[in-house]
């Protein structure tokens, strides 16, 4: 076989506008919808019992500002909000399904929350310590920082995450996670190798919001790793014995093994409500038994935080949450959200697809999240 009969793989190989061709904007839908499928590695794992739920539809659509516009947008993948176990309403659009695996991207941050509240309460890591203290190998940029502070997004180091920038270091963060490829003849960079390289912490900067940096994740999976009495991947089997999902959860691996809680899980909508409701439940799982560090959840929905920057500035940014002290929930890059109504356990995942150059808009991010907050409204009436 010649040279000329092997090539890389299109849908990893980078293009000329520095995105893979599964994340440009022409298959960027195709990409969301298959990413499971599409990345350079996967870890899968079923819950060992699944969750019943039950159909319970409500009349919402007319009588939730900005709920028709959410679900007739051209960006629109699925909806699903359940209460309890009772799904209170449901839509997806007509090239998806409900039970169709979706990228959520950032929402899996959500895992760290969990992930990190149980190793607190194991006494297995202390949040005021400096992230040297568990990661003596790691660079300028997170040494001397609190782990607390990776924890807010309060951390001002020379890490860039501003998506309308093709040369920004979240694209270059992609190699790490298993999204991409790098260039030919170079070796694909460690989540390790990656988070190491950051420079220029800067502990004097008096921040108004909160700095979203995807590295932070990536640093707190490092540390998680090196504490936790087992592999992270056990932790991810936990998390979804305990939200009891029907279907599978994917999440993409880095070259050295490490989950990319910063971004590469995938589950469909039925599902991300499900993990949704293991928060709601204020971390009891499917059997009503306590899973996550309780405290920990309630903790992080009072306490002072930085606010989100405007126009989600209503949101605080609290242990790896977006949060009112009410709502909880996260964003996610292309347009997913999750929110939680804490005290009416309430659900409701959103899944969609932007098809804009830089794959965000935060106007249109805005207006889901409050669509949300008022569909959790109208149904705890």
């Amino acid at each position: 076989m010649s040279e000329q009969d092997v090539h890389v793989n299109p849908d990893l190989r980078v293009g000329e506008d520095n995105k893979q061709r599964w994340n440009q904007p022409a298959r960027r839908r195709h990409g969301f919808h298959n990413a499971h499928k599409l990345m350079r590695r996967m870890h899968m794992v079923r819950s060992r019992h699944v969750m019943e739920l039950i159909d319970d539809p409500q009349d919402l659509v007319n009588c939730v500002e900005g709920l028709n516009d959410l679900i007739s947008h051209p960006a629109f993948s699925a909806l699903i909000c359940v209460q309890g176990n009772r799904v209170v309403f449901e839509r997806c659009a007509s090239d998806f399904s409900v039970l169709q695996p979706h990228s959520i991207q950032s929402v899996t941050k959500l895992h760290i929350h969990l992930i990190v509240g149980r190793l607190v309460a194991q006494g297995l890591l202390d949040l005021e310590q400096p992230v040297s203290h568990y990661l003596p190998e790691i660079g300028a940029g997170y040494a001397d920082a609190p782990v607390q502070r990776l924890l807010d997004m309060a951390i001002d180091n020379d890490f860039s995450e501003d998506y309308s920038d093709p040369l920004s270091d979240c694209y270059a963060e992609e190699i790490a996670l298993g999204w991409r490829l790098p260039e030919d003849g170079v070796a694909e960079i460690s989540l390790s190798e990656f988070a190491s390289r950051i420079s220029g912490y800067r502990p004097e900067t008096a921040m108004e919001t909160i700095q979203y940096k995807s590295a932070n994740t990536d640093v707190l999976t490092l540390i998680c790793h090196k504490v936790c009495p087992h592999d992270l991947k056990v932790e991810i089997e936990a998390i979804a014995d305990a939200a009891g999902y029907e279907g599978a959860f994917h999440i993409s691996l880095s070259p050295d093994q490490m989950p990319a809680f910063s971004g590469g899980g995938c589950l469909s909508a039925r599902d991300l409500a499900r993990f949704g409701l293991l928060f709601a439940r204020k971390g009891l799982d499917v059997h009503g038994k306590p899973f996550a560090n309780q405290a920990f959840l309630n903790a992080t929905l009072g306490r002072a935080a930085l606010p989100m920057s405007p126009p989600k500035d209503w949101l605080k940014y609290s242990n790896h949450t977006m949060t009112n002290g009410q709502l909880l929930g996260h964003a996610g890059y292309g347009g997913q959200f999750l929110l939680v109504d804490c005290e009416n356990e309430i659900s409701c995942a959103f899944q969609s697809v932007l098809e804009n150059e830089a794959g965000y808009d935060d106007d249109y991010m805005a207006d889901v999240v409050l669509a949300l907050s008022k569909l959790c409204e109208a149904i705890s009436r």
